[in-house]
């Protein structure tokens, strides 16, 4: 505790300063919770598929944990397996990059000006009910490769998502800022630069990272329908020749890899946004 020199009546006394609140830590009951959950849940899956449960679900039909180890050591020590995850991976990124640049910059547009919202939105409200999965055919005649087709429906998920949180962010931002800008000066580039993309930026990555789950869904589909590479198309594979550890195999390295690139998401938002007041508390929790 410092004490600090007060102005006024009482001016030249020290008293003392108010002491900082203690800052919260993660303690281990957390990371314990964590821990133990999956664990639980892996532990009943095993007692339910060893015992050939039936409690109106069927869990005899599905392999149990050591059946899913057991596979899954076999895939890693194969060359398909990596060059699955890297095709995915590729499809995935490309598409999602693309949707993320283009939905970023159609949002800002559509939010900063009327004039275009008037010209695209009708477009893009008429498109964005449409389930990207269902624009598999449309791909498939307008693409000349397979691969052109799964990166447009992984493009087209992310994309509007991205575009309408971006839109929002836009709209919801102080027009006091602004006018803070232009009244010393400050061009429309100024207030674009400096005011719009950051203040902007919580939405994107929400929009981002509803965008990135999307995408996954819509790429793991994409592959099963039309794919002849990629972890969608070998978990279809592994289903069609009833080898369920293999498909659940294949589950899980969908779901690890769909929670490993948001979470990456994640992490780029907050440190983007480390002026965000809710996001210096977590930095400091």
């Amino acid at each position: 505790m410092t004490a600090v020199r007060t102005a006024g009546p009482r001016a030249g006394l020290d008293v003392p300063a108010p002491a900082e609140p203690p800052r919260p830590r993660a303690g281990w009951r957390g990371w314990a919770i964590r821990i133990a959950s999956p664990l639980a849940a892996a532990g009943l899956w095993q007692l339910l598929t060893v015992t050939d449960a039936r409690i109106w679900l069927r869990f005899d039909r599905l392999p149990s944990l050591d059946e899913i180890a057991a596979e899954f050591a076999a895939q890693l020590a194969t060359r398909v397996y990596y060059l699955d995850l890297l095709q995915s991976l590729i499809r995935i990124l490309t598409g999602f990059g693309i949707a993320a640049v283009a939905g970023v910059t159609v949002g800002v547009l559509i939010g900063r000006s009327r004039r275009a919202g008037d010209v695209l939105t009708p477009l893009l409200e008429a498109v964005r009910p449409i389930p990207a999965i269902a624009l598999v055919p449309i791909a498939i005649l307008l693409f000349p490769t397979d691969e052109q087709g799964i990166v447009f429906i992984t493009c087209t998920a992310a994309f509007f998502p991205i575009m309408v949180s971006t839109r929002h962010a836009v709209r919801a931002l102080p027009t006091l800022w602004e006018d803070a800008v232009r009244t010393l000066g400050g061009t429309r580039r100024h207030v674009l630069v400096n005011v719009v993309l950051p203040g902007v930026l919580p939405g994107v990555f929400g929009g981002l990272s509803i965008g990135m789950g999307v995408s996954w869904i819509c790429v793991i589909s994409a592959e099963m329908i039309s794919g002849d590479f990629g972890v969608g198309y070998r978990t279809w594979q592994a289903y069609t020749l009833v080898d369920y550890p293999a498909t659940v195999v294949g589950m899980i390295t969908i779901g690890a890899l769909g929670w490993l690139t948001s979470a990456l998401i994640e992490l780029v938002g907050r440190r983007a946004t480390r002026w965000l007041p809710r996001a210096a508390k977590e930095g400091r929790a």
